[in-house]
C-alpha cells in the first residue's frame, strides 16, 4: 500500500527533493562567505558583526534547516519507492556517503554560528574560504552518481 503510493507520488518526490536540495546547497555555499566577511571585516560588538550575526541566524534557521529537513524526507521516501534504488550497485552508497558527509558540514557550520553569535570565532576568514569548496566537492559528487551511476 506504502510502496503503491510512493510509485504513483514518484514524479512530486522527485521535484520536491530537487527543489529543496538546491535550497540548501544555496544556502551551504552563502554561509561559510558570509562567514568569510565576518571574520575579516567585522569587530566583534560592531553594528555589522551584528548584522551578519543576524542574516547568518536567519539564513539557518529560515532556509537552510528546513531545506535539509525537507530533502532528507524527500530522499528517503525515494529511497524507499519501488524500483528506484538497487543496493546492489555501488552509486547509492557513495551517494548516501556524501550526502551524510554534507549532513556533517551543515552541523559545523551550525556549530561556527554560534560561535559567531556568541563572540567565541577562533577561525579566520581563510578557514571558510577552504571549507566553501567543500559543499561543492561533495555535490558533484551527489550528482555525478545518481546521474551517471557509474558503478
Amino acid at each position: 500500500m506504502i510502496g503503491d503510493f510512493l510509485t504513483w507520488f514518484y514524479p512530486t518526490t522527485k521535484s520536491l527533493h530537487v527543489i529543496s536540495m538546491v535550497a540548501w546547497m544555496a544556502g551551504m555555499f552563502y554561509l561559510p562567505r558570509l562567514f568569510v566577511y565576518h571574520a575579516e571585516a567585522a569587530t566583534e560588538g560592531s553594528e555589522t558583526a551584528e548584522t551578519f550575526k543576524v542574516m547568518e541566524r536567519r539564513l539557518l534557521r529560515a532556509i537552510m534547516n528546513p531545506a535539509m529537513i525537507a530533502t532528507w524526507i524527500f530522499g528517503l521516501m525515494l529511497v524507499f519507492t519501488p524500483g528506484v534504488v538497487d543496493w546492489s550497485q555501488g552509486w547509492p552508497w557513495v551517494k548516501a556517503a556524501g550526502v551524510i558527509a554534507l549532513s556533517g558540514v551543515h552541523g559545523w557550520l551550525s556549530a561556527q554560528r554560534k560561535e559567531f553569535e556568541a563572540g567565541t570565532n577562533r577561525r579566520t576568514g581563510r578557514t571558510y574560504r577552504m571549507v566553501n569548496e567543500v559543499p561543492t566537492v561533495l555535490l558533484i559528487i551527489i550528482v555525478v552518481m545518481v546521474i551517471a551511476r557509474p558503478f
